[in-house]
């Protein structure tokens, strides 16, 4: 029986930190394992990474219930039932209630395109160029109810270049998502943090 910690990935795109993810357990003494996925939508492209990796899947749309409390505990359910210990986010366009976050305290993470607290919520790489910021990155953090103000694991730091557009600093800002996700999730599954308050202690 593995000892490795079973992880759930919630996503609702592309699914690029999903596949970073199953890179990361598919490569020898990692200590995570991603047991499950789901998708709030069919069209979701990273569903197809895992297919590939041969991971569950399945897609529950928040179409389907008429409150998002309703929604949340069936997900709830169908990750319980999968034997996942913990949960990363991964492009998860959907807020979760209040409930849910309790329900999964310190078992629930996500990563925010921006060097939180910096850039809350959308358009992160829009906000960053028209502050006039020098640098920009990614922040892995503990979800909490007041949305993207969790407790900071990661993050990575890119230099916003004179000639940068919207498009090419996220798709630097991207690449560094990848390494900060693949480090936070081995901080987590081995144990090497502790959090204080709404701060995050890593060693190791």
């Amino acid at each position: 029986m593995s000892n490795k910690l079973k992880v759930a990935v919630m996503i609702s795109g592309r699914g690029s930190n999903l596949k970073a993810l199953l890179d990361a357990c598919d490569t020898p003494n990692f200590p995570a394992e991603i047991v499950h996925v789901i998708s709030n939508k069919k069209t979701a492209k990273g569903l197809r990474y895992a297919e590939e990796y041969g991971v569950p899947y399945e897609v529950i749309s928040h179409k389907d219930f008429e409150s998002r409390i309703d929604f949340d505990m069936t997900i709830h359910e169908h990750i319980k039932k999968s034997g996942a210990e913990f949960i990363c986010l991964a492009g998860f366009m959907r807020v979760l209630s209040n409930k849910f976050t309790e329900l999964w305290k310190d078992k629930l993470v996500n990563i925010h395109p921006s060097l939180l607290p910096s850039f809350k919520g959308v358009d992160t790489h829009r906000q960053a160029l028209e502050t006039g910021v020098k640098y920009h990155g990614c922040t892995v953090h503990f979800v909490v109810p007041d949305v993207d103000s969790g407790p900071i694991i990661v993050q990575e730091v890119v230099p916003v270049l004179d000639d940068d557009t919207i498009e090419t600093l996220e798709a630097r800002c991207l690449e560094k998502e990848h390494i900060a996700y693949r480090r936070a999730l081995r901080i987590i599954a081995e144990g090497k943090f502790k959090i204080e308050g709404n701060k995050v202690l890593t060693w190791g």
